[in-house]
């Protein structure tokens, strides 16, 4: 292999501050992942709702529908919903792949309206459209109460994509969920194996001032660790004055369950050089893959 090839893959997460003026919010988002491009990353992430106030009021509102979409095609015109042609636009011209967080989509066929994120490759093909499976319906006494379904539909499957970098075109396969997915190990695991094959779960997320503190780093390193994959988590910035205030704090795990890049509330980049050698190293080094048992795992009590 040529000394000049790339082995590692630069990641950027924008920890983007979200406004309540759909323009100004993709403006800004542009404006943060040319600040990526600007600093060599080749995946790119947005937070969930990056476009529109994480407020179950908000979402009929700020929904967007898409334009017929061939997977993979790009050619497919995303014009029909504004996010969406941005992100393809972005994506195309800096010849990146970006997850493009979340955004709140209305279903042509029904109306429905989902907490969808997209994926989107070097050449503006859609590469992937993942609709948020868990949603987050939750009352914590003291804490926060919140309930997405009284608006969103929950997505029926799961979504990766595909990813290549470096001259020598070494491919890496990426899960997508959203936010409340990354609390369900077993939507994780399925992700990680076949068909899947993921070696990065990425999370555009909006964790709370409850439930952040306590549990976002435990939960992302925990996927990481269970799964020995790398996890990226990315976060809104922190607005104290929004009806929903986000914990901030996006960041990056190894396969090893340690953290490789970090940062906190405030408007930021989160940047790390993934290296895919650290997949199998921890794998070779720990191999639970191997010595799963779902034979007793499925099995009747003992004695």
């Amino acid at each position: 292999m040529s000394s000049t090839v790339s082995t590692t893959l630069r990641v950027a997460l924008c920890q983007v501050r979200v406004d309540a003026e759909k323009r100004k919010a993709l403006a800004n988002a542009q404006r943060w992942v040319e600040e990526a491009v600007k600093q060599g990353a080749k995946l790119v992430v947005l937070p969930e709702c990056f476009n529109c106030p994480y407020d179950t009021r908000c979402f009929p509102t700020y929904a967007e529908e898409l334009s017929p979409v061939s997977k993979g095609d790009p050619s497919t015109d995303m014009s029909a919903s504004e996010t969406a042609s941005l992100l393809q636009k972005l994506a195309r011209a800096h010849g990146i792949y970006l997850v493009g967080g979340s955004i709140p989509e209305r279903s042509h066929s029904d109306q429905r309206i989902y907490n969808t994120s997209l994926t989107f490759g070097p050449r503006g093909e859609l590469l992937a459209r993942h609709r948020k499976v868990h949603l987050f319906d939750v009352d914590v006494p003291g804490g926060i109460r919140f309930r997405e379904s009284d608006v969103l539909s929950a997505g029926e499957s799961l979504t990766s994509f595909a990813l290549k970098f470096g001259d020598s075109a070494i491919a890496l396969r990426i899960g997508v969920g959203i936010c409340y997915d990354i609390r369900f190990p077993e939507m994780a695991a399925a992700m990680t194996r076949a068909p899947h094959d993921a070696d990065m779960l990425v999370y555009p997320g909006a964790f709370n001032m409850t439930t952040g503190p306590a549990h976002w780093e435990l939960l992302i390193r925990a996927r990481a660790l269970d799964n020995q994959v790398f996890v990226c988590a990315c976060s809104p910035a922190r607005d104290p004055h929004a009806s929903y205030t986000a914990y901030g704090h996006s960041m990056i795990a190894s396969p090893w369950g340690d953290v490789l890049a970090r940062t906190d509330e405030h408007e930021s980049l989160v940047i790390a050089d993934v290296d895919p050698s650290r997949i199998m190293h921890a794998r070779n080094a720990i191999p639970v893959r191997k010595q799963r048992r779902p034979e007793v795992y499925t099995s009747q009590p003992g004695f």
